[in-house]
C-alpha cells in the first residue's frame, strides 16, 4: 500500500483481502464514471494471476451531457422514455435509420447509433430534443437534470441539450464464485471490480445492485462464518525496496500518457470496432506499457503514476479480450465480424497473466 503520508509502500497483513475498487470508466476520454475509475483492483488481481473475464464488454451509456463545465454528469435514459428526440446538429431525427423503435431503441443501438452519426459528420455531439414538452413538466419530472442544465445556460424548454455516448458500465472483471471468492483463498472481489456472471454480454441495469449489495452480503458472511486463512502468510510479505528509485524529473510523461491512452482507447476501442483499429490500439499501448514500467522501477511511485499504469494494465485486457472474439455480442460490436457466433464463442473469454 502507498502511504499518502510518507509516500512510501508499506506491507500490511491480513486473513482476508476485499477488493472493491469499482470500475475502469477512466480508461476512456468520455465516461459517466467518477475520477477514481481506473480498475485498479482488476489490473492487482490481474498481476497476481488471476483470471480476468470478459473485458472487452463495456456498456457505454448514449446521453452524457456534452459540455466543459459538466463532466460525467448523466441525461437519464428516462427523458428519451417520456418523448425527447435525438438529433443533428442540423436538427434531423436519426434514430429511425438505425431501429424500428426509433430513440426507445436498447441503449446499446442508440450509442452505436451516435457514434456513427458522429464519425460521419465530424460533429462533436448530438443533441436530445425535449422542447415539445411543457416547462413545468419537465421541471417536475427530471428536476435535478434540469438545474444542471439550468446552471450551464440551458433550458430544456426551449434548447435542445448537448450530449454524447460514454463509456458506463464494465461487464468483466475478476472471476469470483457465488461468494465473491477468487482462487486465491482469502481474496474476495465485490462490485463491479468482480465478474460475477450477472451481467452477460450487455449489462442489464438492476444487476449492478444484486452485484453489489447481495455479493457484498453473501461475503460478509462467509468471512465471518470461517475466516479464511490468507494463501500468502506475513513472514513471507517482501519488504519495498526503490532500488535507488529517485524523484520524477518527467512527471510530464504521466500527464502525455493518460491523455494518449483515453483518446486512441475511445477512437480505436470504443462503441465500434474493427481489427484494424484493435491491431493500431494494441501497438500503440505496447509502447505506453514499455515506458510506464520503465518509469515505475526508475522513479518513486506517486497515486497518479499508479493510476495511470493501472490503466495501461485494464486497456491492454480489454484490447486483447476484444481481438479474441471475432464476432459480435451484446456490447461488443466489430464491423468485420457484424454477426454472432455461437459455435466458437459461446463462452467467457479469459486472460491470465503468464508468469
Amino acid at each position: 500500500m502507498l502511504n499518502s503520508s510518507t509516500k512510501k509502500v508499506e506491507s500490511l497483513e491480513a486473513d482476508a483481502v476485499i477488493l472493491a475498487t469499482g470500475g475502469a470508466g477512466k480508461v476512456y476520454m468520455v465516461t459517466s464514471n467518477a475520477e477514481t475509475a481506473t480498475g485498479d483492483g482488476i489490473a492487482m488481481a490481474y498481476r497476481a494471476g488471476l483470471p480476468i473475464l470478459n473485458m472487452e464488454f463495456i456498456q457505454f451509456h448514449p446521453t452524457i451531457l456534452y459540455h466543459p463545465h459538466a463532466k460525467n454528469f448523466l441525461i437519464s435514459e428516462a427523458l428519451r422514455g417520456e418523448g425527447g428526440v435525438l438529433r443533428l446538429k442540423d436538427g434531423t431525427a436519426f434514430m429511425g435509420k438505425y431501429h424500428h423503435m426509433k430513440d426507445l431503441a436498447p441503449r446499446d443501438v442508440v450509442a452505436r447509433a451516435i457514434d456513427l452519426e458522429l464519425k460521419r459528420t465530424g460533429d462533436e455531439c448530438v443533441y436530445l430534443d425535449m422542447t415539445h414538452l411543457d416547462k413545468d413538466f419537465l421541471m417536475r419530472r427530471f428536476p435535478n437534470i434540469y438545474r444542471k442544465c439550468e446552471e450551464l445556460g440551458i433550458d430544456m424548454s426551449r434548447d435542445p441539450i448537448p450530449v454524447v455516448p460514454g463509456a458506463h458500465y464494465l461487464c468483466g472483471g475478476v472471476d469470483v464464485d457465488t461468494w465473491g471468492q477468487t482462487e486465491i483463498r482469502g481474496l474476495f472481489v465485490l462490485g463491479e471490480s468482480a465478474h460475477t456472471g450477472l451481467h452477460g454480454a450487455n449489462r442489464l441495469a438492476s444487476n449492478s445492485l444484486l452485484e453489489a449489495l447481495v455479493f457484498a452480503n453473501r461475503a460478509a458472511h462467509k468471512l465471518k462464518e470461517a475466516p479464511p486463512a490468507f494463501d500468502i502468510k506475513p513472514s513471507t510479505l517482501p519488504r519495498w525496496e526503490t532500488r535507488g528509485a529517485r524523484e520524477s524529473d518527467e512527471a510530464v510523461i504521466i500527464l502525455q500518457n493518460w491523455d494518449e491512452l483515453r483518446r486512441l482507447m475511445w477512437n480505436y476501442v470504443g462503441i465500434v470496432r474493427s481489427d484494424r483499429r484493435l491491431e493500431r490500439a494494441r501497438r500503440r499501448i505496447d509502447i505506453i506499457k514499455q515506458e510506464t514500467e520503465e518509469y515505475y522501477w526508475n522513479f518513486l511511485v506517486t497515486p497518479d503514476f499508479l493510476e495511470l499504469r493501472n490503466i495501461v494494465t485494464i486497456a491492454d485486457l480489454i484490447v486483447e479480450s476484444a481481438s479474441r472474439r471475432r464476432e459480435s455480442r451484446g456490447t461488443h460490436f466489430n464491423i468485420d465480424h457484424p454477426l454472432r457466433d455461437d459455435r466458437y464463442f459461446a463462452a467467457p473469454t479469459v486472460i491470465r497473466r503468464a508468469f
